[in-house]
């Protein structure tokens, strides 16, 4: 049984739990990713490791309550347990060497971001974080961000923080201010990870992208991470999930996303049942 340490809403829809796996902290690298499952018959779930302190022996998960699966986990409170939680999983992204990057996150996939600017600081590289969200109320590590970056960019689509603006105008501002970078690494919806890739193409800059996205069963066996890189056939959990965004097929990647939409609103709509049982 995996412990929770600490439970902290971010914002109404996102929430962060510190879970004690000493053995999963001890090897976590950013990129990689746990598989939780909140009890005994809960469902499989993929979560990118947002933190770890190894000394501490703790993983930090961030997720979105989406499904039925997060409802449930969001329904677990500091002192309760999980029942599995195994990792580190997937291939961490590769980092050492670059001098100056671009981290682009946007929403809840700023979550991902974090551990990968976080760590380029701590590899020497100056790191310049262009983050976004629909509206302040939405924004979550505003100050982790700031701590690990040597500038931060806010956005918001309706211009309640930050600037008012998409990711990919602050990007492209950076760059016409003269800004040379080894990489951009961006990680977001998938539609946002698209247009940026698009951008930087123009611009003859190294990109790289998390798939994370569309994981599911985050073993490969179902299938539904699979995508085309390069016009080959990858899968997101096991070959990934970072991968050359200038080589991603994100047309097939958004309509297979759409796939689920049906049965994410059964499960969720079960959960609500469920939990409302619960209370009564």
């Amino acid at each position: 049984m995996y412990k929770i340490l600490e439970k902290t809403p971010l914002n109404p829809t996102v929430t962060k739990m510190v879970i004690e796996a000493p053995l999963v902290a001890k090897k976590a690298e950013p990129g990689q990713f746990i598989i939780f499952r909140a009890s005994e018959d809960g469902e499989r779930v993929p979560l990118t490791i947002a933190d770890y302190d190894r000394k501490a022996g703790t993983v930090t998960i961030i997720f979105q309550i989406v499904g039925g699966a997060t409802m449930e986990l969001n329904a677990l409170n500091a002192g309760d347990s999980l029942v599995d939680f195994v990792g580190p999983l997937g291939t961490p992204s590769k980092l050492e060497g670059l001098k100056k990057v671009a981290v682009v996150g946007g929403g809840v996939g700023c979550a991902i971001a974090y551990p990968t600017a976080k760590k380029l600081h701590e590899l020497g590289a100056e790191v310049h974080s262009v983050v976004g969200f629909r509206n302040k109320d939405l924004v979550i590590l505003e100050k982790e961000f700031e701590t690990v970056s040597a500038q931060v960019v806010k956005m918001s689509d309706d211009g309640s923080w930050g600037e008012k603006g998409l990711v990919t105008n602050a990007l492209e501002a950076l760059v016409n201010a003269g800004n040379q970078y080894d990489e951009v690494i961006a990680i977001g919806p998938l539609v946002m990870m698209k247009f940026v890739c698009q951008l930087t193409k123009k611009y003859g800059i190294k990109t790289t992208v998390s798939m994370n996205p569309i994981m599911i069963d985050g073993t490969g066996m179902c299938g539904g991470c699979r995508l085309t890189v390069g016009g080959k056939t990858k899968f997101a959990c096991v070959d990934g999930p970072d991968f050359d965004g200038h080589e991603v097929d994100f047309d097939e990647a958004m309509h297979r996303g759409t796939m689920y939409r049906d049965f994410e609103a059964h499960a969720r709509e079960a959960e609500c049942e469920l939990l409302k049982k619960e209370v009564e």
